[in-house]
């Protein structure tokens, strides 16, 4: 049985936290191994184990909080844990409780994962390109501080995403950014085809995180588009013509 694959990040040493891969799962076929996704249609059994051992990898005996994503920016406070199928809709959650543990799943979204190690509070964030223009990391920002963190303490860290090279989008996509803040162009480069642009979607985030005051933001530049092997991708299953597509998850607690 392969182990769990676990991406760190240096700026949240010393929490328990990870940005799993595909790796050290059960699930077979276009799911395997690690797929996480309650929304998938594979075995509900094999994705259950799934999240149980991807917890036991980064928080052992923790127990798991995760939200129902529509790509919106509301975060949510967990106070006490709750079943999987009383997942609130949201796209971000926050916490200052001890034996819970936050999960975001992706696949091709950018997961971020925060913390205020000295106020003891820990956020995760789903950042898709609508999340991410919308402000869910804000709301993460701004959600903490009411749990006693400070913006200017908060670390981040942006893991695995669909990265420039692969994230193809036409003039319309840019065009919604542009009209956000005329800034926000210099996050596109000219595509391979006329009228399409590739969009750097981790530097974006970045870029929202730094201007609500996070101080130290690191991004782990794993692209989930070009890696098989070790992530899920919504755009490459899309590309292949493959009927479904598995999800990762990042996770992080106290």
């Amino acid at each position: 049985m392969s182990e769990a694959e676990v991406f760190r990040a240096r700026a949240l040493a010393g929490v328990a936290h990870g940005f799993l891969g595909r790796q050290g799962g059960v699930s077979t076929g276009d799911m395997a191994s690690l797929n996480v996704g309650l929304g998938s249609r594979d075995d509900p059994a094999l994705i259950a184990e799934n999240r149980r051992r991807a917890v036991a990898a980064v928080l052992p005996g923790a127990r798991l909080v995760s939200v129902h994503q529509v790509h919106s920016a509301d975060c949510i406070t967990v106070v006490e844990p709750y079943e999987d199928r009383l997942r609130p809709h949201a796209d971000a959650l926050v916490t200052d409780r001890r034996g819970l543990i936050l999960g975001i799943l992706t696949a091709d979204c950018a997961p971020v994962l925060f913390a205020d190690a000295k106020a003891g509070v820990v956020g995760a964030a789903h950042a898709g390109w609508k999340g991410a223009i919308g402000g869910v990391t804000d709301s993460t920002v701004a959600a903490m501080e009411t749990l006693g963190a400070s913006r200017d303490r908060i670390v981040a860290a942006i893991g695995p995403c669909i990265a420039r090279a692969s994230y193809e989008v036409d003039a319309g996509f840019l065009a919604r950014f542009a009209e956000a803040d005329p800034d926000n162009e210099r996050f596109f480069t000219e595509g391979r085809r006329e009228d399409h642009w590739q969009f750097d979607l981790e530097a974006y985030v970045a870029h929202r995180l730094a201007a609500a005051g996070v101080r130290t933001v690191e991004m782990l530049g794993q692209d989930t588009y070009a890696q098989p092997g070790h992530f899920y991708s919504y755009r490459r299953a899309t590309h292949r013509g493959e009927p479904d597509y598995g999800r990762q998850i990042s996770l992080i607690g106290l």
